[in-house]
């Protein structure tokens, strides 16, 4: 019987074909695949079998049963995850998301979910992903703390746009700017910017006053009130600013500094403390 003899393992005629070697190389690729279209296959025969049995539901029943069934599935969620927080309290955010792990993933939805956040005071723009088989991921933009508001007695934080974000904990934010009077977020933008290119005035003012909803007053350290021109509040910064350089107005017993006009200046004295006259005793003796 003749011998038959085999070439070697690496000859030509034995290496596999292009379509074999690419389907080798990428089938780890095509497992994940098959994975999921076996569960949008499970996830659309459930669908019209929720459809069907329940034709006359509304939309929201009908997305609870359709969770219920995928849930059976094991399309529950396993983690929420919450990035972008940094002050909205995580207790609100998770209440408002209105999802938690073992609920079914597939039960909720999203831009309901994603509405609820965005009524939240801290929350400027939010959204929530469904990652199957079992993660929500919530993205939150906040606001900017940018200034304290007092008006009435009431101290709230807002942010550059003038919207309110917090009435609580407000100490914590005590380093931020301090307007007060009604229309004064609104217009406080403006002010606090050209303030914070002035540090040296900046540290001087303990509060800008909104008055009238047309002009400011700044109420500085050391009692003086500066009452700014309406429309024209950087140049008369600039002009109080070489004021202080050339005359030291801060420095003087000051009650204000009149700017509104533009041609003068008017200086307005503290008043000078009422002393009582001391009573003088009688050298007569009593008789």
């Amino acid at each position: 019987m003749p011998r038959v003899t085999r070439g070697p393992r690496s000859s030509v005629s034995d290496r596999p074909g292009r379509l074999k070697l690419l389907l080798r190389r990428q089938r780890y690729l095509l497992r994940p695949v098959g994975w999921i279209a076996m569960a949008s296959l499970v996830v659309l025969v459930c669908a019209i079998a929720v459809r069907s049995v329940f034709p006359g539901d509304s939309l929201m029943t009908l997305r609870e049963r359709f969770g219920g069934a995928t849930a059976l599935a094991g399309l529950r969620v396993t983690d929420v995850v919450i990035e972008g927080r940094a002050n909205t309290p995580e207790p609100l955010v998770r209440a408002a998301l209105g999802v938690n792990p073992g609920d079914p993933i597939l039960g909720f939805s999203v831009e309901t979910a994603r509405q609820r956040l965005a009524t939240l005071s801290w929350v400027e723009h939010a959204t929530v992903e469904r990652r199957l088989p079992g993660t929500v991921v919530v993205y939150l933009q906040e606001r900017r703390p940018f200034a304290i508001w007092q008006n009435q007695g009431r101290f709230v934080v807002i942010d550059r746009n003038g919207q309110q974000v917090a009435n609580q904990n407000v100490a914590e934010f005590h380093e931020l700017p301090l307007v007060v009077g009604p229309g004064a977020p609104a217009a406080a933008a403006p002010l606090i910017d050209a303030l914070a290119d002035r540090p040296e005035l900046r540290k001087r003012v303990v509060a800008g006053v909104r008055i009238g909803e047309r002009r400011w007053n700044l109420h500085l350290d050391n009692g003086t009130d500066v009452l700014l021109p309406e429309g024209h509040e950087v140049a008369a910064l600039d002009r109080l600013m070489k004021l202080q350089q050339e005359h030291a107005l801060f420095d003087r017993p000051l009650a204000a500094i009149d700017m509104r006009l533009a041609d003068r200046l008017v200086l307005r004295p503290k008043p000078e403390p009422h002393t009582d006259a001391a009573a003088v005793p009688s050298s007569r003796n009593p008789t």
